[in-house]
């Protein structure tokens, strides 16, 4: 299993953090390893978002025990499914990735598209994806509406429009050579406690999103096993 972490600036991370995707290779690293399937982390970045060069050069990991072949990644701050539909079949052709973890959608809302273009180009994107690998398999996470959506109702609705418009994407073009799978955004997402800005995850929320994503592999598709929340 060749994973491929696929995101924007949750993704991604910043400087001095842990990421979500630290906490799934953890997750991954507990239940798969050498006692079931066999899995490496693939893609073609490796760094986080420093702020203060606002560029992705810093490699300042929270854990500088997370190896560096584990950080590898195709997420960017400010980059939505706008961004990889061009990029992801490169991607997976030059790295071999047949298993694609995706969180992606609220920038786009948030600053590029409305739902229902972002929603087309989610199709792109897979149809991208399949172009470099026919079987490629994708668990799709629907956007998480940021503190915006509490105060901005309009963009509140395109958020959950959206969220509408990606689950039946999924469903139509999950194919049995090539799946893809839904999985259920955290029921207990609470931005105050989830996020240090209204937006980016904490150490809890980093943990809800990997959770969320190991649950969705491990109920479907019977990889790894039950993600273990800290105390």
């Amino acid at each position: 299993m060749r994973v491929l972490f696929v995101g924007d600036s949750m993704t991604i991370g910043g400087a001095g953090e842990h990421t979500w995707r630290h906490r799934m290779w953890r997750h991954l690293e507990r239940t798969c390893g050498p006692h079931g399937e066999a899995f490496e982390i693939v893609g073609p970045r490796d760094a986080l978002y420093d702020k203060a060069a606002d560029a992705p050069v810093s490699r300042a990991y929270a854990d500088p025990a997370f190896p560096a072949p584990a950080r590898r990644h195709l997420a960017g701050w400010g980059e939505g499914w706008l961004h990889m539909a061009p990029v992801i079949a490169g991607a997976v052709r030059e790295h071999h990735a047949d298993t694609l973890l995706v969180f992606l959608g609220l920038i786009d809302l948030g600053f590029y598209t409305g739902s229902e273009e972002t929603a087309a180009t989610v199709r792109r994107f897979v149809a991208e994806a399949r172009s470099a690998r026919p079987h490629v398999r994708a668990v799709v996470l629907p956007v998480i509406p940021n503190v915006r959506a509490r105060h901005d109702a309009p963009f509140a609705a395109e958020c959950e429009r959206f969220n509408e418009l990606l689950a039946k994407a999924v469903a139509e073009l999950s194919t049995p050579a090539s799946p893809l799978l839904p999985a259920s955004p955290p029921d207990d997402w609470d931005p105050d406690r989830d996020t240090y800005d209204g937006t980016h995850p904490t150490a809890s929320g980093e943990h809800r999103i990997a959770a969320a994503f190991a649950g969705a592999l491990h109920q479907a598709w019977g990889v790894g096993g039950p993600y273990r929340m800290p105390a």
